[in-house]
């Protein structure tokens, strides 16, 4: 069973993960580990702490010599504008500065503060910021390496910014947000290949590999939807333009000559690439704030802005990849059990070979 947790806030010291479940002799490569860190940073639009923070990502335990030992992995990716909010954000003392009173719409603050009866939306968005998703990333470029060495690649593509497809024409708009004091939002695509079938089941409704991985995506921040393959549009198409026909040959199996299921039929896959796609909304911080309301008076005021990206599609892409990578090693781990590596991969080589 693989499971993660992380921790930390977005101008704390650190944000952490620790990994249960991996297995023992897994090979992990240094560089491949922090270059996911450093795509997350990437995109046009994106704000100033992207110039303060140079993100590696740390491991402390699990790992001996460049392999996993089959215990948990824990991981640390250092905040380097943790110098510039020690006073603020120190674990004890006496708060310094004025609370952040002006919740924004479309963000955790309101909700949050409810939620948690704090008085000060610092308390929730510390937390509820995308920093943390950096966390995720990182144990996500752990679970690519498993995927790896199974023969599985993930990868993603900008689809479009603010209905825009081509890249010049996204730069322009998300050039004017800026200047208007707006911010964009976009599509985005994410596929993984090298599947084999079976993963997932249709058995339970928490079983399903789909309801797992969209579960995955739209806990990423500001994603608003996610389809698979057609998705959407199959709502307007007749079922034989639909469903993908199935044909056999001595060489390749079972195959398709269409895949606008992307991948996944009854909750399993079914040996094609997985194929989604999900929707990101406008980031909720505006340097030309909207209306809101002063929490402790109830007054109308303009609601709280702070640095933040203008566009950040190419960095929820990076996140979005590294969600998939952890449900999909998850759903590999739960179907091929096995405590090291060589057990894993003869378990997958065994069933690949029986395959009917």
């Amino acid at each position: 069973m693989l499971r993660f947790l992380t921790a930390g806030e977005s101008h704390g010291p650190c944000l952490t993960a620790i990994v249960e479940g991996l297995p023992a002799g897994l090979p992990l490569d240094e560089a491949k580990l922090n270059q996911e860190m450093a795509r997350r940073q990437e995109g046009f639009g994106r704000g100033g702490r992207m110039k303060i923070e140079r993100d590696c990502a740390e491991i402390l335990s699990g790992v001996r010599f460049g392999e996993t030992l089959g215990s948990p992995v824990s991981l640390r990716v250092v905040n380097a504008d943790w110098v510039n909010w020690e006073t603020k954000m120190a674990a004890f003392g006496e708060p310094t500065g004025p609370a952040v009173t002006a919740p924004r719409p479309g963000h955790a603050d309101l909700g949050g503060c409810q939620k948690y009866d704090r008085a000060d939306v610092r308390d929730i968005l510390e937390r509820a910021s995308a920093r943390e998703t950096a966390a995720r990333v990182a144990v996500g470029a752990l679970c690519r390496q498993l995927l790896e060495a199974c023969g599985i690649a993930v990868a993603s593509r900008v689809v479009s910014i603010g209905g825009a497809s081509e890249t010049a024409a996204q730069e322009a708009l998300i050039a004017g947000a800026k200047a208007a004091g707006d911010t964009l939002g976009g599509c985005f695509e994410v596929t993984a290949s090298g599947l084999m079938p079976g993963l997932g089941s249709h058995i339970q409704w928490d079983r399903r590999l789909d309801g797992q991985i969209a579960a995955a995506i739209v806990s990423i921040p500001a994603i608003k939807g996610v389809e698979f393959g057609e998705g959407f549009r199959t709502g307007e198409l007749p079922g034989s333009q639909v469903h993908d026909e199935i044909f056999y040959s001595e060489t390749r199996g079972y195959y398709r000559n269409t895949n606008r299921a992307g991948g996944i039929e009854g909750g399993m896959t079914n040996g094609e690439p997985i194929v989604l796609r999900a929707v990101m909304k406008p980031i909720p911080t505006l340097t030309r704030p909207l209306h809101s309301v002063d929490i402790l008076s109830q007054q109308p005021v303009l609601a709280n802005s702070e640095r933040s990206d203008v566009c950040a599609v190419a960095a929820a892409a990076c996140v979005a990849e590294a969600m998939l990578c952890i449900a999909l090693s998850t759903a590999l781990l739960d179907k091929f059990a096995g405590d090291s590596l060589p057990q894993l991969l003869a378990a997958i080589a065994h069933y690949r070979q029986n395959l009917r």
